[in-house]
């Protein structure tokens, strides 16, 4: 089912018209428009926060690779047992996967079309799995994006073709698909969407492109959401990475065009500003970002929280970002680990205990180097 668009505009072409604010702390580069790349590959913070505010923070020991052979993972989500279902953006199949390293085929969505960047790509397990068995995954149809939801049987398995659409009609493109799912502390299903390469509809507010979501397990608008609608913050132009943080903030990640990529912190109704800006702006009504990198340092995908930092994988960077955190959710000085030993690296999610990140590779994405055993999943000891 569409959303329905509601408020002072009303329904336009069954489209949910949603808009998020979001509140962002500033984080920029020191470079303008048009410089060379940072050759420290680092983000810069003008005023970062006192080491003496945020956790204490210690190298993690190198990765080991937890499975091999997948085909271009994308979502990775925990069961309640500690196992995760890892979906594949090229084949549409989800796969169990255990701490151990055992990996099982449970199923294949139906009506995925793996064109360009789209495919089979986030995933989320319902906070009620255990009462419902309910899993939702975000892919491209032949007509759009959408997110479904799927039932896991008894024994284990997903009936990919059995599925009740949540919200269909976001826009599909060979490019800025978006596709990052997660449930919030609120209980309420956030989805970050793409703009699919088209600029303007970011900034529509009756056009599902380039925006944040914030639904009900059913597909209607959360309550409290800005607009009435779905909407919950907009102007963005690829966002896939999506994660909370310290006083239950939620932070996105967002590829940027030649300049900026960047880190949101996201509130309510907010706009992000694509395609007016990108990067830093400092203009009224537009949302600046928390932290900015340059585009060969980061293409940052996939994000998790854990230990006092964001953890952030960088496809073109081929590394792993750590962006330390106060409590209050201000930043401190990022770093940069394993930098070009994995290749590109998408998917970052913490394990249920927060003892590990688990992170995936995206070298057989047609943009990578693959090597003989990718593309792999990575535990990160913490």
């Amino acid at each position: 089912m569409r959303i329905a668009a509601r408020g002072t505009s009303g329904v336009v072409g069954g489209v949910v018209r949603v808009v998020g604010v979001v509140v962002v702390a500033l984080l920029t580069l020191a470079a303008c428009a048009g410089a060379a790349p940072d050759p420290d590959a680092t983000a810069r913070v003008p005023v970062p926060a006192p080491p003496s505010d945020l956790e204490p923070q210690r190298t993690p020991a190198g990765p080991r690779v937890l499975l091999t052979g997948l085909e271009v993972p994308w979502g990775v989500a925990f069961l309640p047992d500690g196992d995760a279902l890892v979906t594949e953006r090229m084949s549409g199949a989800i796969m169990r996967v255990t701490p151990q390293g055992a990996a099982t085929p449970v199923g294949t969505v139906a009506g995925v079309v793996a064109r360009g960047e789209g495919g089979l790509l986030g995933i989320a397990v319902s906070p009620r799995f255990a009462a419902d068995r309910t899993v939702f995954v975000y892919y491209t149809s032949a007509e759009d994006n959408r997110v479904v939801r799927l039932q896991v049987a008894p024994d284990g398995t997903v009936d990919g073709a059995a599925q009740t659409v949540v919200v269909s009609g976001i826009p599909a493109g060979s490019i800025h698909n978006g596709g990052g799912l997660t449930f919030g502390p609120d209980g309420f299903l956030y989805v970050a969407t793409g703009e699919a390469g088209r600029r303007g509809p970011a900034q529509d507010l009756n056009d599902l492109g380039g925006k944040v979501l914030r639904l009900t397990p059913d597909g209607a608008p959360a309550p409290g959401n800005p607009f009435g609608t779905g909407v919950f913050t907009y102007g963005h132009r690829n966002v896939q990475g999506l994660a909370f943080g310290p006083g239950d903030r939620l932070y996105a990640t967002e590829f940027g065009q030649n300049t900026y990529d960047e880190i949101n912190l996201l509130t309510a109704g907010a706009n992000y500003g694509w395609p007016t800006v990108e990067g830093i702006a400092g203009r009224p009504g537009l949302a600046d970002p928390l932290l900015t990198w340059s585009t060969a340092d980061a293409s940052p995908s996939g994000m998790a929280y854990a230990g006092g930092s964001l953890w952030v994988g960088a496809l073109r960077g081929e590394r792993l970002w750590r962006v330390p955190l106060t409590p209050d959710g201000r930043v401190g000085t990022p770093e940069a680990l394993y930098t070009g030993q994995f290749g590109r690296l998408r998917t970052v999610v913490a394990s249920p205990d927060r003892s590990s990140l688990w992170v995936t590779t995206s070298n057989r994405d047609g943009r990578g180097s693959p090597a003989a055993d990718d593309d792999r999943i990575l535990v990160v000891p913490l």
